[in-house]
């Protein structure tokens, strides 16, 4: 019995060693996003940047469509997800000096702020909502290494 007692604390430390390692992963992801870059704002700094100045381009129908294209990603990452895409969005409403966010301007933002591991699924989501992807097939061949430094680049062509 006390044979079997020590295998289940072995288990269990071995749980929660696995468990503390993933949740600090996550944080220390979260802290590199804090870090300012070159120009003297982080990751995040930027992200409520964009937030903050396009709020108020947002319609219902926007916001709707946009919670059901984040509707696949697990419900624990779903708000940094939205927050991500949402300023990537507000970025090029800036950009091209629009007035309100569009259902266009809200795909192409949506492609070019996610991974291109996760296209598979945003195409899935557009189909059941109906919306052609024709127009956004240049957006998809941009990773998201390929756009991190020079995405406005690639963005004009």
């Amino acid at each position: 019995m006390a044979l079997l007692g020590n295998y289940v604390i072995i288990l269990w430390g071995a749980l929660m060693i696995g468990a503390m390692g993933i949740g600090g992963f996550f944080m220390f992801r979260k802290f590199l996003k804090q870090l300012p870059k070159e120009d003297g704002k982080s990751v995040m700094d930027w992200e409520r940047y964009y937030l903050d100045k396009t709020i108020h381009m947002w319609g219902e129908e926007e916001k709707d469509l946009l919670n059901e294209l984040v509707s696949p990603v697990p419900k624990l990452f779903r708000d940094v997800a939205k927050q991500t895409i949402a300023s990537k969005i507000g970025e090029l409403a800036l950009e091209q000096n629009k007035t309100n966010i569009t259902k266009e301007l809200l795909i192409e933002g949506y492609i070019i702020g996610t991974p291109k591991r996760d296209h598979k699924f945003l195409r899935k989501k557009l189909a059941e909502e109906n919306i052609d992807v024709t127009p956004y097939e240049r957006f998809f061949s941009m990773s998201k290494d390929d756009y991190e430094q020079d995405w406005k680049e690639k963005h004009q062509h």
